[in-house]
């Protein structure tokens, strides 16, 4: 029995190095491989053909019937006379204005006291009290069988102080058409300096009446929109705990 339970020990301590030592090896071969070239950028492909793509799905109305008039120079639904340049189509490029200038402050403080407290005797009963030494110990005493007291406390505090300062453009491309005229643009954008890479990603659903006559549309009039402003690089690793300290957080449970 001593025996399997050592054998289970050590397979589970082997697991455990085995699973710790995969956690950073994808990471750590990548950068090895880019040993004095720097981090590379990722290559340009179809967003629709990345994994993970999901075309987005949202409540539609119901569409409207298309009349032909031969002889009008109007088309039905059309929300222009003369056609223009701004992006309407899968495919069709748009440029991006991403201006945030966020502040936050927020300061919580929450304090809580209760007492409380109990006390029951049974000094008669029916002359029953007296007999109560032969049910319970001896050291009991009909007038004091419960005296009880509690006391709780609790205090918190919380602050939070953020300020954030982002102005970027980005160009997008249209990656779906909804039923309702709506459009999904996805744009990414990479720029690499030295050996640090800065990863842009804009996602998200416009009206095309918002895009102006510059083929440009602001981030806050994008619905659903994801943005990410992310680097990676020598110094973004820098800046990150070691794989160990990382991993001891999540399981230490104290």
């Amino acid at each position: 029995m001593t025996t399997r339970r050592l054998a289970r020990t050590a397979f589970r301590f082997a697991l455990l190095a085995a699973v710790t030592a995969g956690l950073p090896a994808c990471n750590a071969f990548s950068r090895m491989s880019e040993l004095g070239s720097g981090p590379q950028l990722t290559k340009i492909q179809d967003p629709q053909a990345a994994p993970g793509y999901q075309p987005v799905s949202l409540p539609m109305p119901t569409p409207l019937p298309v009349e032909r008039n031969p002889n009008s120079l109007w088309r039905t639904g059309a929300k222009a006379f003369f056609k223009d340049q701004r992006a309407a189509r899968v495919g069709d490029l748009l440029t991006v204005l991403i201006s945030i200038e966020d502040e936050a402050q927020i300061d919580n403080s929450t304090s809580r006291t209760r007492n409380n407290g109990e006390t029951a005797d049974l000094s008669a009963f029916l002359g029953l009290e007296s007999k109560l030494k032969g049910i319970l110990p001896d050291a009991v005493d009909p007038t004091n069988l419960v005296d009880g007291a509690s006391t709780s406390t609790s205090r918190g505090t919380g602050q939070i102080r953020r300020k954030e300062t982002v102005d970027l453009k980005l160009a997008a491309l249209v990656t779906q058409t909804l039923p309702n005229g709506n459009l999904v643009v996805q744009g990414r954008q990479e720029v690499r300096v030295n050996y640090e890479v800065r990863d842009l990603v804009v996602t998200g659903v416009i009206r095309p009446e918002d895009i102006t006559a510059t083929n440009t549309i602001r981030y806050d009039q994008i619905a659903e929109a994801r943005i990410s402003y992310a680097g990676r690089g020598q110094i973004s690793d820098v800046q990150q705990p070691r794989y160990g300290q990382q991993l001891f957080d999540i399981i230490m449970p104290f």
